[in-house]
């Protein structure tokens, strides 16, 4: 239980945050409120914002398009602000921009809610 009150205020952070995901945090949260607490876990399946696209999510695997859209905004965002900043060296700033590739391909190919 205390896994998921973890991700669930990590979540929380990330709806403010624009390079901090919240919908995949949520979904850590709802996997451990399932093995501890059934209250817990209605209350996100339920939640009028986040429930549907988590119900999605365990039903079909699927991400809303905006999701996608969102994730690869915050990807493309937060390799910008990496590279603007710090200015890394090439192979760096490769292996965090092909570690984003990775993560938005796996966004792109899961069906759309």
């Amino acid at each position: 239980m205390m896994l998921g009150l973890i991700f669930t205020a990590v979540a929380f952070v990330g709806i403010f945050l624009p390079v901090l995901p919240t919908v995949p945090f949520l979904i850590l949260a709802a996997a451990f409120f399932a093995r501890s607490s059934e209250r817990l876990e209605g209350w996100l399946m339920t939640h009028p914002r986040f429930g549907p696209m988590l119900r999605d999510w365990r039903d079909r695997g699927a991400i809303p398009l905006r999701g996608k859209v969102m994730a690869l905004c915050g990807s493309t965002f937060g390799l910008g602000l990496f590279i603007g900043l710090r200015h890394p060296p090439l192979w760096q700033a490769a292996t965090v921009a092909a570690v984003m590739v990775t993560g938005i391909v796996y966004v792109f190919t899961r069906p759309t809610a």
